[in-house]
């Protein structure tokens, strides 16, 4: 689909001449961060743990949820962990699980079996939790949405901590002892994009302060908060939250740990990936590691994962990667098959603004990665759901201008259950004659808000600039903006009128283009690569002049260093 190029708009040279950085190009990018103070610049620059790590008591209810652990801890009792599915979610289960074991407490862990369960506390394990004697159970990453399930613990006498990071529901789950959740909308912690992970790290920091009032025979030991950032960097890149903030931080700090970590689990997920031996980066976990980790709970059940992840054992950490290694071909698999079959269907309704797929027998596990491809090829809100007999479990994606979690609470009549982000959700529908007035209300809303919009996707490039900014001091600073990800995204730039000076197709299939090119008043030529642009080779010849649109990255090869542009889109120039 044709994009459309929108150069962000440039600040006024009165609002960065003040930044602590001299290079116009730089101020620009941090101005379009919402980065316009000396003290949030330099933040951003230079993160400091031990400076900008948030105190974890500014949860109003922390100081109650770390008591009452720790008073589990000093009676024995044991704690069940409720965890999800998903990379988030199984991390998540993962820091709290590492950290209650360390205070000698008997930890349980449910992680609901996605298929069977579906996503948050649902009745079934409730009752098994009691029926096995728990009397505390504390959720990670789920529970928000969770008010019934919550008022049935406290029935029975069991007391639940939440700690989640999805949108406030309708109704919160007041019977519990504490909800420990920035986002939510009377939130007293001054960051509201922590991930599941995220909040369940800032409980082990609040236990490590606290635990000395407890006289404990088994403590948390000082420095273990920091080996928890591996799988804190691995789950908030993979939620897809703020890349600023706090965040920025965990992650920065969590690549360096993870670099190096400790994990006979983790390590073996790295060496699976085609022996890898450069350095880990934001990248680097969105593609390889998140979707290995969520395999297992997409095809089969997430505590394999789990189990991975935790593992101190170089042979079970053996056998558990070859079953993980198994789900994710299975995932891919399942996930072709599904995907054919929701395009054929997308194909016929693509003019609407909301656009469905349902299929009888999908799995549940993989209609969340159908509906991304397909939000992603159309550029509209996509919602996929796997039909089984009357119960609909669907998954939605959505696009930057539509909440599609905020159109699910204006439908939540006809819903089991829902949760989610405003460009993602997941709901359970029971009955045929409930999913049709969903499907019908929801894309009401879609067609009333998305209407007379254009929706084509834009690329925004934060500057257009030549190729004489571009040099080792300026790629060195743009390293500086790393790790990458939402909110704080890798910079797009444009360059205009380059000269084709040579031009082929490389790959093993001859599918991508790389050429030199040159521009005016320019003595030195750079080298681009597109990948999977080869079409453009029989539409270009030597001199022809192009308006490309790229990322700044390096190539190396052969012990050669040397910075290349990175094709994001293209196009012949008007002269």
């Amino acid at each position: 689909m044709p994009k459309t190029w929108q150069v962000l708009e440039p600040a006024a040279d009165q609002l960065v001449e003040n930044f602590p950085v001299a290079n116009k190009i730089i101020r620009q990018l941090l101005y379009h961060r919402g980065l316009t103070e000396p003290r949030a610049i330099n933040d951003f620059l230079n993160p400091d743990y031990e400076k900008q790590i948030i105190d974890p008591f500014l949860f109003a209810d922390m100081e109650k949820a770390v008591k009452r652990i720790l008073a589990a801890a000093k009676n024995n009792e044991p704690v069940m962990i409720y965890g999800d599915y998903d990379a988030d979610g199984v991390c998540a289960t993962a820091v709290l699980y590492n950290a209650l074991k360390k205070l000698g407490i008997n930890v349980g862990v449910w992680i609901p079996f996605r298929e069977k369960e579906g996503y948050g506390l649902n009745p079934a394990a409730v009752q098994e939790i009691i029926a096995n004697g728990y009397k505390l159970v504390i959720t990670v990453d789920c529970g928000i949405a969770n008010k019934e399930e919550v008022a049935l613990f406290k029935s029975q006498g069991v007391e639940v901590i939440i700690t989640d990071h999805h949108q406030e529901p309708l109704e919160l789950p007041n019977s519990a002892l504490a909800i420990i959740n920035p986002s939510l909308k009377n939130s007293t912690y001054p960051f509201r994009y922590l991930c599941g992970t995220g909040v369940a790290f800032k409980i082990v920091q609040a236990l490590m302060k606290k635990q000395n009032e407890f006289k404990l025979s088994s403590k948390i030991p000082a420095g273990f908060d920091k080996w928890l950032l591996d799988l804190v960097a691995i789950a908030t890149v993979g939620d897809m939250v703020s890349l600023l903030g706090e965040n920025r931080v965990l992650v920065k700090y969590g690549l360096i740990v993870l670099n190096k970590t400790r994990r006979a689990g983790v390590m073996k997920i790295i060496e699976q990936v085609n022996h890898y031996s450069g350095e880990i980066d934001a990248q680097y976990i969105s593609w390889r590691l998140v979707p290995r980790i969520n395999a297992a709970g997409r095809v089969n059940h997430a505590s394999s994962a789990f189990r991975l992840i935790v593992s101190e054992d170089v042979e079970e950490s053996a056998k558990l990667i070859g079953q993980l290694e198994k789900e994710n071909t299975e995932r891919q698999s399942i996930t072709a098959a599904i995907l054919r079959e929701a395009e054929r269907q997308v194909e016929a309704i693509k003019n609407e603004k909301l656009l469905w797929a349902v299929g009888e027998n999908w799995q549940p596990g993989i209609v969340g990665l159908v509906a991304g491809k397909i939000s992603d090829k159309y550029n509209l809100p996509a919602i996929v759901v796997a039909k089984d007999g009357d119960k609909y479990v669907g998954s939605g994606r959505s696009i930057d201008i539509f909440d599609i979690t905020g159109a699910l609470k204006q439908s939540d009549k006809y819903l089991e259950k829902y949760g989610g982000h405003p460009q993602a959700c997941g709901f359970t529908v029971l009955g045929q004659d409930n999913f049709n007035k969903f499907k019908e209300k929801l894309s009401a809303i879609a067609q009333a808000e998305l209407s007379g919009l254009d929706l084509k996707p834009v690329l925004s490039i934060e500057a257009a600039i030549s190729l004489a900014d571009i040099d080792w001091n300026f790629y060195n600073w743009l390293k500086r903006f790393e790790p990458y990800g939402e909110a704080n995204p890798q910079p797009l730039f444009l360059v205009k009128n380059l000269r084709i000076e040579q031009l082929q197709m490389v790959g093993s299939d001859g599918q991508h283009l790389r050429a030199m090119v040159s521009q005016a008043n320019h003595p030195v030529s750079h080298k681009i690569i597109g990948f999977y642009f080869s079409q453009w080779c029989t539409k270009l010849d030597i001199g022809d002049q192009l308006d490309v649109v790229f990322e700044i990255g390096i190539n190396e090869w052969n012990n050669n260093r040397e910075l290349q542009l990175k094709v994001v889109d293209l196009k012949k120039s008007e002269i």
